[in-house]
């Protein structure tokens, strides 16, 4: 890298990038390939409600995760709802308070409280024996998170329900693809859900995915998200109405069979950020934890501000002057989000891991729109950003 470019855009100097470098993954198919998939789609007139496509989409996912069964749903988090209301679930589920908050509202959803627990420092992941420490006797369940490309020890978390006598089930959103030592991820627990909106690296434009092994609970999820006249239904409380279209399907379908160039594609990336990170002190990448195989969907950091020069917000401010949308992810921990930071039920309980990682994470651009100068480009600017840090600090003053 060389570090003799202009002056930084917040010191005055010309943004390095023209347009703003996005953090999603936006992994899209070519025009002629989209074009030729809805012009099918129009052909047969059928546009939702188990068609082709969606056939097509759940057969190819069930081969890809090895998954007994797969269903679509519109999005990640009717899928958690669903397996909430599936599991027949009562009084609390117990989650990390580290993960986006969509997982703790899919509980609230389904009628039931979020009870959580702090995370590992070093991995991110949710910590066993806070797991231990959380647990009540208004426990019906517990919620993996599988984070960053990463994964939360899946096997050890069913070793540990099956002792507690509790239903696992995992919101796998950022874990697509990724495989453990003991196999892929989609086949632990209760039942997996993932996440195909388009900052994810399998995308449907948005949308997402079940998978279950147990075939009771699939022929519920099938009666809650109902698909008219593919099976008999099983009593239930309520439907969902979940649905994937069959213009998503089509959208998933290309994705999936691009995924090993995307994968491949990031984690080249990722290997660059590796490299050019080295460089700068006060900034440690957070690698992909207990996987053997990762999607690299995202480049995560930690920011030391003493050996920075400045804090994770400040950097914010400092990037996005240079065009580079980084991201704080997650912020704040859940609870001291709305409703759950008033909620007596949590009874006071501290997560000094997730509220430290709140305050010093970094998402920054890795995906489609990046490309290997980016990235270059994006670490040159952080080199300067620390060796300037004391004339930013000023001038943000």
């Amino acid at each position: 890298m060389k570090g003799n470019r202009p002056n930084l855009a917040i010191l005055g100097g010309t943004p390095a990038f023209d347009v703003p470098i996005p953090v999603g993954q936006l992994y899209f198919p070519s025009w002629d390939r989209y074009e030729q998939a809805f012009r099918d789609i129009f052909k047969r007139e059928y546009y939702n409600n188990n068609g082709p496509l969606h056939e097509r989409l759940e057969y190819q996912l069930c081969q890809f995760l090895g998954a007994k069964h797969v269903l679509l749903v519109s999005n990640a988090t009717l899928g958690l709802m669903m397996v909430a209301d599936a599991l027949e679930l009562t009084g609390k589920v117990l989650m990390p308070a580290f993960t986006f908050i969509a997982s703790a509202q899919s509980v609230s959803w389904a009628g039931l409280n979020p009870l959580f627990c702090d995370i590992d420092r070093d991995t991110h992941q949710i910590d066993v024996n806070e797991i231990l420490n959380r647990m009540d006797d208004e426990v019906s369940a517990v919620m993996g998170v599988n984070l960053w490309g990463g994964a939360c020890q899946p096997k050890i978390l069913e070793e540990l329900a099956t002792t507690l006598g509790v239903p696992l089930y995992f919101d796998s959103a950022h874990a697509f693809g990724c495989m453990v030592e003991e196999g892929k991820i989609g086949g632990f627990g209760q039942a997996e859900v993932f996440s195909f909106h388009a900052t994810k690296i399998l995308n449907a434009t948005e949308g997402g995915c079940i998978c279950t092994n147990d075939d009771d609970l699939a022929l519920r999820l099938r009666s809650i998200r109902p698909s008219y006249g593919a099976a008999a239904p099983v009593p239930i409380v309520r439907v969902a109405n979940a649905r994937m279209s069959e213009a998503q399907a089509a959208v998933a379908l290309m994705s999936l069979e691009d995924f090993p160039e995307n994968r491949a594609n990031n984690e080249k990336l990722y290997r660059l950020y590796e490299r050019y990170l080295r460089e700068v002190p006060g900034i440690r990448l957070v690698k992909p934890a207990q996987v053997v195989f990762s999607n690299y969907q995202y480049l995560i950091c930690e920011i030391d501000s003493r050996q920075f020069g400045l804090s994770r917000d400040q950097l914010l401010e400092v990037l996005k002057a240079e065009n580079v949308i980084a991201r704080r992810y997650f912020y704040p921990g859940l609870h001291r989000c709305i409703p759950y930071a008033d909620d007596a039920r949590l009874g006071g309980a501290k997560f000094p891991h997730t509220d430290e990682l709140c305050q010093v994470c970094v998402q920054l651009p890795i995906g489609a729109r990046v490309s290997e100068t980016s990235v270059e480009k994006i670490c040159d600017i952080l080199v300067r950003i620390h060796g300037h840090a004391q004339e930013i600090r000023d001038r943000l003053k």
